[in-house]
């Protein structure tokens, strides 16, 4: 069946046939090509979000060193916990810095060869010289015997994690153009990641708890280049393969790619692929796992499923705590992007830099909130340019009468 553009729709369910996923996105990248003054914005930018900033060379620090800038490793000290290991807010004596110290797992920097301290620092090596405004910056490291520390630079208002699902009067929900310039934000990151770094770097792990925001709730990842690290750890230890994607699979429920879990290889698509869950509980207030929900809807992805065939149905994708203060036109736009991502097929999802330009056009484009969200199917339908699928149907069937 074709709508009066010609375009196929496509009768089989689920986001990775979603064809309005594919109008809207191109839709969005096609209007900022055409907007000017945004082009110029965002070429002026180009440099620091594209190239980032010149790295310098990694500190090296003394396991001494760090254990006294976190009271040996207090337990009050520490502030995060993941399968890469324990971080802790620390105090370097010699500047009273304050970072983020994270002792790694020996999943991760165990190794008794000679090769796996080469293998590490070498990783180090290329991990100093990446430099972006939303990457945590690697200040050090530490490499004595069997520690392996990472110094990173300390982030002071918790993962988005915390502002996601940990709400409080101190820490209230946050608003629209919050979560976009997040989402806008972690893109950015990842196409830099992907297109500049160089060699590039595949996340591999990306969720909202390795999303860190700073006091203006700028994103910035954490944790990229450690995915490697253990990979490469298992394989220089000649652990059982099958057992290590079988953990790291297990690791990453409900954010991987259908080919990540069958494979246990990452890729550029994979990391899209994990982009879109991330993206659908930015905008939902959804984990992309809660068995606190209905059994039907604990899966993010298995719930969002039907909702992406039918935009009637759109506004129930938006967080509760939003109290219906978005742009409904917005909203529309960042689902399909979501949609998109989360297509079965690898080779048919976006580049991540095509979602970070979608990104940055719908956060920057004045939507008028009130107005946007009265807006009729209609309106939206001529926005978008597709017809709506009520009266398609209608012609459909007069025309088979």
């Amino acid at each position: 069946m074709k709508n009066s553009h010609g375009r196929s729709r496509s009768t089989v369910q689920g986001p990775w046939k979603y064809n309005q996923g594919v109008d809207a996105l191109s839709s969005v990248v096609r209007t900022v090509s055409m907007k000017t003054g945004f082009n110029k914005q965002r070429t002026m930018n180009d440099v620091s979000l594209k190239s980032g900033e010149v790295g310098v060379p990694a500190s090296i620090y003394t396991f001494r060193e760090l254990a006294a800038a976190t009271q040996n490793f207090n337990q009050e000290m520490l502030i995060g916990e993941g399968c890469f290991g324990r971080v802790y807010k620390g105090q370097l004596k010699h500047n009273n810095q304050i970072v983020a110290i994270k002792q790694l797992d020996k999943n991760v920097a165990e190794g008794n060869a000679l090769e796996g301290n080469i293998e590490f620092l070498d990783e180090i090596v290329a991990l100093s010289h990446v430099r972006h405004p939303n990457l945590v910056s690697l200040i050090g490291y530490c490499a004595d015997g069997g520690q392996k520390i990472l110094v990173n630079e300390y982030i002071s208002n918790g993962s988005l994690q915390d502002h996601l699902f940990n709400v409080s009067a101190e820490r209230p929900p946050l608003d629209w153009h919050s979560r976009m310039k997040i989402a806008k934000g972690a893109a950015q990151g990842l196409e830099y990641l992907h297109d500049t770094a160089s060699p590039p770097i595949i996340f591999g792990d990306l969720k909202s708890s390795n999303i860190l925001l700073d006091d203006e709730f700028n994103a910035k990842l954490s944790d990229y280049g450690l995915f490697k690290l253990a990979l490469d750890n298992y394989n220089s230890n000649n652990f059982n393969k099958d057992h290590h994607r079988s953990m790291m699979v297990m690791e990453t429920y409900g954010h991987c790619a259908p080919e990540y879990a069958e494979t246990g290889e990452a890729t550029p698509k994979s990391d899209v692929y994990n982009f879109g869950v991330l993206l659908l509980e930015i905008l939902s207030g959804r984990r992309a796992i809660d068995t606190t929900m209905p059994t039907e809807e604990q899966h993010l992805v298995t719930w969002a499923h039907p909702i992406f065939n039918d935009r009637k149905k759109f506004h129930l994708m938006a967080d509760p705590l939003l109290e219906n203060k978005y742009p409904r036109k917005g909203l529309y736009q960042a689902i399909a992007m979501a949609a998109m991502c989360l297509q079965e097929e690898a080779n048919t999802r976006p580049l991540i830099a095509d979602i970070a330009t979608a990104l940055e056009y719908l956060l920057y484009e004045n939507f008028e909130t009130n107005e946007m969200m009265y807006m009729t199917d209609a309106e939206l339908a001529q926005e978008f340019g597709y017809q709506q699928e009520d009266d398609a149907e209608k012609q459909c069937n007069t025309s088979t009468d």
